[in-house]
């Protein structure tokens, strides 16, 4: 697409909390008061106010789904190849809707908003927040918007726990969920990971308790960032792009600097990350993602968890995600089954990892746009 195609986005602001009976309750027992949510809209709602699709982004992701802020932005939205005109997910027939998730640093509020009792940074005395809290925001967003019930909620990884958090937590909201690259609790290996990625960003010198101001500890944080993307990759696609390639020499340089491709893809990874990304926000983040245990709402029964939902399902796998591999998604879908709900489930064929969520667009796509067709027609049907 050329400049004078681009199609042009505006952020969006919505402000609520203010008073005691608006803030926002929250699972920790405290209330937040002053919430801004950052979103952003994409297509129209139709006048029966029955075609809104809430799409729900992962751990890094923000509003910014699709298309592009300025015309001189060189990428669009995080993903502009399944959203937009003629797109699976097709504005021209959804209204869509993304926002940035409470605790994020992209336009909502989060640990380093202004604390409105205090005139000062939150930082570390941001409340500890979990994906219900998310979606909690999410549901007042959605009262804004005049939207009774969303014909899909959409999410891959941290965007598929906000999806199944929907499906129980509003189940009248949600006509249909599609979690992709998800699951219903985070593993002992996932929480592994995330506090090793927040320990390096406290062991940085200008970590600062999380108080920093000028010097952010950029290193810590890119060190984090450079640990979790190893889990978004597989062993096969890491093969595939990298193998043993020597980066700027042709012999070994016998010394611990960069050596291999690799090890430079990830050095650049971690250098773009701290350019839109904050360090307290992703101990919040990812702290809400340990958190994330459906079934222990239900002394462990995940059948008993999803008793609320009343949602079709189509639940995606990929065979190479080793973050989140099939078995867990299956596991959702027999719970669901249990409670005799519609569920469509495929495991797709990928050497891409746990990123084949945005990166396998012609599969997940087709069967995304078949989805929401079947969804659409159902509605028209009825009404």
């Amino acid at each position: 697409m050329n400049s004078s195609e681009k199609r042009l986005v505006e952020p969006r602001d919505f402000y609520f909390g203010d008073g005691e009976e608006s803030a926002l309750e929250l699972d920790c027992g405290r209330k937040l008061y002053g919430v801004n949510l950052r979103y952003e809209t994409y297509g129209r709602l139709d006048a029966s106010r029955t075609n809104a699709v809430l799409v729900l982004h992962a751990l890094s992701g923000d509003a910014h789904v699709a298309d592009y802020h300025t015309m001189q932005d060189r990428k669009p939205g995080w993903w502009d190849e399944m959203v937009g005109p003629g797109r699976p997910i097709d504005t021209e027939k959804y209204f869509v809707v993304c926002s940035n998730v409470l605790g994020g640093c992209s336009g909502s509020t989060g640990p380093r908003s202004i604390n409105p009792q205090t005139g000062k940074r939150y930082n570390l005395t941001f409340p500890v927040i979990t994906i219900r809290d998310m979606v909690r925001a999410q549901k007042r967003l959605m009262e804004h918007l005049k939207i009774d019930r969303w014909l899909a909620v959409i999410g891959g990884s941290m965007g598929g726990m906000q999806a199944l958090e929907w499906a129980i937590t509003y189940p009248e909201c949600v006509r249909s969920a599609v979690p992709i690259a998800t699951t219903s609790q985070l593993s002992p290996q996932s929480i592994a990971f995330d506090w090793v990625g927040r320990e390096a960003i406290k062991n940085d010198p200008h970590w600062a308790g999380g108080d920093y101001e000028e010097s952010a500890p950029n290193q810590g944080l890119a060190t984090a960032r450079m640990l979790a993307h190893i889990t978004y990759l597989s062993d096969e696609s890491m093969k595939n792009k990298f193998g043993r390639e020597l980066q700027e020499s042709e012999h070994y340089s016998f010394a611990f600097q960069r050596d291999f491709a690799v090890e430079s893809y990830l050095e650049y990874q971690g250098r773009r990350f701290v350019e839109r990304f904050d360090a307290d926000s992703y101990f919040y983040i990812t702290r809400a993602m340990d958190y994330f245990d459906l079934a222990a709402r239900a002394d462990g029964n995940l059948a008993a968890a999803f008793r609320p939902a009343q949602a079709e399902f189509l639940v995606v796998s990929f065979s190479s995600d080793w973050l989140f591999p099939a078995a867990q998604s299956e596991a959702i879908v027999r719970a669901l089954l249990r409670n005799k709900l519609r569920v469509t489930y495929c495991e797709i064929a990928s050497g891409y990892g746990h990123d084949a969520f945005l990166l396998e667009i012609e599969t997940l796509g087709g069967m995304v746009r078949d989805f929401l067709r079947n969804q659409l027609r159902e509605v028209h049907r009825a009404g």
